[in-house]
């Protein structure tokens, strides 16, 4: 984040990007440099995809800084590179940066550097940065130390510093939303970034690539046929960027409301799509605003198309518990309760069948996503039965999931668009067809 914050200082335009299934990162990116940050996933999307998205969101950047995930040759195993940083760097054509957390050691470092080095010779790299640093004189002695027998430059070195920190929850750090970056926050990082590292070596050292163009990349977007309107504050503020673009490439006009705020649905929809979030840490406030509640609860029983996640899913539910046993009304659209746990419940990336039509796929569709929640469904009606076969990244079969009521669809998977780009097409083409519908009615 620092070094997107350096570097949109400088007026270079930054094209940020995440590895992995991510959502916070993204925001936080986005906040720092002024343009939409996107996921790159080596499992839930395909390579061509990938390079689409690079190439598309790249074109007109003067940069492209792309934030890893885990370790650089962490993926799904330990046998391959699959799902990995490496991986990805490798598919795109772009040099890595590779961060070492230096506390406590000195020449040692220099052997992880070397073991990296050596690890995969298809790997380039532009240089080494290490982080955690107690002082300019420990930077000194592993410059020294990288500097015999290593050809990866050093670019030099953060110091510990726990003021800058971004605070932490159960979901991984806070939100940009919850937690905004101020811009003295953003110059702070950018003011560190500058001091510490060589960024005119960095800089000297990245290639000028060619963008991966390949054919399949999406259309720039057909005329605006239905409004949808997505679910978008505090509460419900996780979304891929891919799936809203994919959405408005297929002639939806997106626009978004507050279930925290709002005190009614937007005018003239033909769908809704809630997103995940904390919406148990927003539960109060979202049973206050009962006047919107009624009126999703009345849309899904008139059959709009609703497709929701994880968080929105939660939402749409009639009770959400919280850890205190406290409970809240929510929507009503799914006669569930679920309850908040100190103990994760599931966490991993998901491969979805759909096993009958829905709002978002007909059956046999498959798309690819990714799971992450502390709740669980502790009151549910048997009645309502479940519309996907889901499997984790090892093909291992997971307890079936997705439920749908009325044209209502909600689950605690977080789907991405781009595994199955028929998925917007379809959930457009149903949002037409039922604001076609309702028109006619009026």
């Amino acid at each position: 984040m620092g070094l997107m914050a350096a570097l949109a200082r400088r007026g270079l335009k930054v094209a940020p990007f995440k590895v992995g299934p991510d959502f916070i990162d993204p925001g936080h990116h986005t906040r720092i440099v002024g343009r939409v940050s996107k996921n790159l996933d080596g499992w839930m999307l395909s390579k061509n995809y990938n390079l689409a998205c690079f190439g598309q969101a790249a074109a007109e950047a003067d940069v492209a800084v792309i934030e890893g995930v885990m370790g650089l040759f962490d993926g799904y195993d330990g046998k391959s590179e699959a799902g990995s940083t490496a991986q990805m760097a490798k598919w795109l054509g772009v040099p890595v940066v590779l961060l070492v957390d230096a506390a406590s050691m000195a020449r040692s470092a220099a052997a992880i550097v070397m073991g990296f080095e050596h690890f995969d010779r298809a790997l380039t790299y532009a240089g080494v940065v290490f982080n955690n640093l107690g002082s300019k004189r420990h930077l000194q002695y592993l410059e020294d130390a990288v500097g015999q027998g290593i050809q990866m430059p050093c670019l030099g070195g953060v110091l510990r510093n726990q003021e800058i920190a971004i605070p932490e929850r159960h979901l991984g750090l806070v939100t940009r939303e919850d937690h905004p970056l101020n811009r003295e926050t953003i110059d702070e990082l950018a003011d560190i970034i500058e001091d510490s590292l060589e960024l005119d070596k960095l800089m000297g050292a990245l290639p000028d690539i060619d963008l991966p163009r390949p054919s399949g990349a999406a259309d720039p977007g057909r005329e605006k046929s239905v409004r949808i309107a997505v679910a978008r504050d505090n509460a419900f503020c996780f979304y891929y960027q891919d799936n809203l673009d994919l959405l408005e490439q297929h002639g939806a006009d997106i626009v978004t409301f507050s279930p925290l705020t709002d005190d009614d649905l937007p005018q003239n929809i033909g769908g809704l799509y809630f997103g995940g979030g904390y919406p148990e840490l927003f539960a109060g406030k979202l049973a206050d605003n009962r006047k919107l509640r009624d009126h999703i609860r009345g849309e899904s029983r008139a059959g709009m198309p609703i497709y929701a996640e994880c968080g929105g899913f939660m939402y749409l539910c009639e009770e959400l518990i919280d850890q205190n046993r406290k409970c809240y009304p929510m929507a009503g659209c799914f006669p569930f309760a679920t309850k908040m746990f100190p103990r994760l419940k599931a966490l991993g990336y998901r491969e979805v069948t759909l096993t009958e039509d829905t709002p978002i796929g007909r059956k046999d569709m498959r798309i690819r996503g990714h799971e992450f929640h502390y709740s669980e469904l502790t009151r549910q009606d048997t009645g309502i039965h479940t519309v996907y076969r889901i499997s984790d990244r090892s093909g291992l079969d997971r307890p079936p999931g997705g439920y749908q009521i009325n044209r209502t669809l909600g689950s605690y998977n977080h789907l991405h668009f781009g595994s199955q780009p028929a998925v917007a097409g379809h959930f457009v083409e149903n949002c037409r067809k039922y604001r076609r519908a309702r028109d006619l009615e009026n």
